[in-house]
């Protein structure tokens, strides 16, 4: 399990939960160092007073509020920590909603709670079924890092995640940002349609980070003193402009139909991965499926064969 972020309780009218925040998702991007170009030498930041100069090491460094020019206010952690709020070391559960009515905007970070200890086990287990059985959510306070915060509780597999979420005064209206009213035609709207059914998946795990895959190459290339990969071509430059919007919905809806067409003859199994052109939706047999068929067509086995190449 990775290492708990926060510990605390859950409180559910009088019911309280002894849990753990541990984070939901993994950073896989790939990170750079600031370095001189010249040779090579990390270049790192250093933490400076600017009244003496002077460089500060961690434990120096706090908090401060300037609350007027030239007037800081020092706050300590064991300050923040002693605030008299009820929701200091507790995720306290304020109410209950459909789970329809949460804007996505409003979502942030997302955790997974623990349960902390064998006495967490029965009321973690009696909040899991109560969201599972109601298809709610649960709407939380709690305080953490600096900062009273929001929480939406959810059920994942098995799991109550824990939401981050922004609060109503903190999301912008984005009625400025919409574009005048404009006539579009029923018939554009049903081909928008049918678009979207032709580009309907069952589910994303089929996705996968491609800016990051392609930046692996560079590197390894680069460290081993090969050329770099060539560059994608400018799908967009090529098409050139599009004026005719049903001209262009039409042939979306075309490449689409023949796209899964095209994947349904080269296998019965397929694995939902988003397509490397950016023109149409490809669906790949998966790699399970293309081991058992002996039988399986040149055409599938060129496909398999750039797969690997591309993994290594």
């Amino acid at each position: 399990m990775p290492r708990p972020l926060w510990a605390g309780a859950i409180s559910f009218g009088l019911v309280t939960i002894p849990v753990k925040i541990v984070s939901a998702t993994e950073d896989h991007d790939v990170h750079f160092h600031r370095v001189h170009l010249t040779d090579m030498g990390r270049v790192r930041t250093r933490k400076v007073c600017e009244l003496d100069g002077e460089v500060v090491s961690q434990d120096e460094i706090g908090k401060g509020y300037e609350i007027a020019k030239d007037q800081t206010v020092p706050v300590t952690d064991e300050e923040l920590e002693q605030m008299p709020l009820p929701t200091a070391k507790a995720i306290e559960i304020a109410a209950f909603v459909d789970a329809d009515t949460i804007d996505p905007v409003r979502i942030s970070d997302s955790y997974y709670l623990a349960a902390d200890g064998q006495v967490a086990a029965k009321p973690y287990t009696l909040l899991r079924k109560a969201l599972e059985r109601s298809s709610k959510v649960a709407v939380a306070k709690f305080a953490w890092h600096g900062r009273g915060r929001l929480g939406l509780l959810r059920i994942r597999e098995g799991a109550i995640v824990l939401h981050s979420m922004k609060w109503p005064d903190e999301v912008r209206s984005p009625q400025e940002l919409a574009p005048r009213e404009v006539e579009v035609g029923e018939e554009e709207v049903e081909q928008a349609l049918q678009l979207a059914e032709q580009m309907t998946i069952e589910d994303l795990s089929g996705f996968h980070d491609e800016y990051r895959e392609a930046l692996e190459d560079i590197i390894a290339a680069k460290a081993e003193g090969k050329p770099l990969p060539a560059p994608a071509e400018d799908e967009a430059k090529e098409k050139g402009e599009v004026v005719d919007l049903m001209a262009a919905l039409n042939a979306s809806v075309k490449a689409a139909k023949e796209s899964r067409d095209e994947d349904s003859e080269d296998a019965t199994v397929h694995e939902m991965r988003p397509s490397k052109k950016k023109t149409a939706r490809k669906t790949p047999a998966t790699q399970t499926a293309a081991s058992k068929k002996s039988t399986a067509s040149t055409k599938t086995a060129k496909k398999t064969a750039a797969k690997k190449r591309s993994a290594s």
